[in-house]
């Protein structure tokens, strides 16, 4: 297994389409263990081939750790709606508040081929939605209205600290 460097906004190859998985060997299974230990060293969530250079239709997600490796996927179902904060890899140290569905079922292929299902509410339905887009060379920053607002980490703890200290206060 190896770290793959992560390619960050502005490179070209952030926006290309993935062409399918049609072989599902022992160079897939590598690529797709390199692609869990650099997402795990990062740390994320979620990595897309695209984050390290390659136009292919492949992603992992980890999130409570579960472990998914999706190969072709198709989202089947969406239903519901939440806002939240989401960043990432790829926009290293900036957060933008994005509304996803709530609940986001997908289907594709394991490692071997083999169907799989990743089914989920909150935070992994937005972490199925966000490398689904990578899949499709689409970042979290597209769907943005236009005057949303894009907050630094930093920003982003100062405020939430401040917000936690306001609630805590007494009346």
């Amino acid at each position: 297994m190896a770290l793959r460097p992560i390619i960050t906004l502005g490179d070209p190859r952030l926006r290309l389409p993935g062409r399918p998985v049609v072989k599902f060997d022992r160079e897939l299974g590598e690529l797709i263990d390199d692609m869990i230990e650099t997402m795990d060293a990062a740390p994320g969530v979620g990595l897309a081939a695209q984050q390290i250079g390659l136009d292919l239709q492949l992603c992992v997600i980890r999130v409570d750790d579960e472990l998914y490796e999706v190969a072709n996927p198709e989202i089947l179902h969406l239903s519901g709606e939440e806002g939240a904060w989401e960043g990432c890899l790829s926009v290293p140290g900036y957060r933008a508040w994005r509304w996803r569905a709530e609940h986001a079922v997908m289907t594709g292929q394991d490692r071997h081929g083999r169907r799989v299902n990743v089914s989920g509410h909150g935070y992994l339905a937005r972490a199925i939605q966000h490398e689904f887009d990578h899949l499709h060379g689409e970042l979290y920053l597209d769907a943005l209205p236009e005057d949303a607002e894009i907050l630094t980490e930093e920003e982003l703890d100062e405020r939430l600290e401040a917000e936690r200290e306001d609630a805590a206060a007494p009346d």
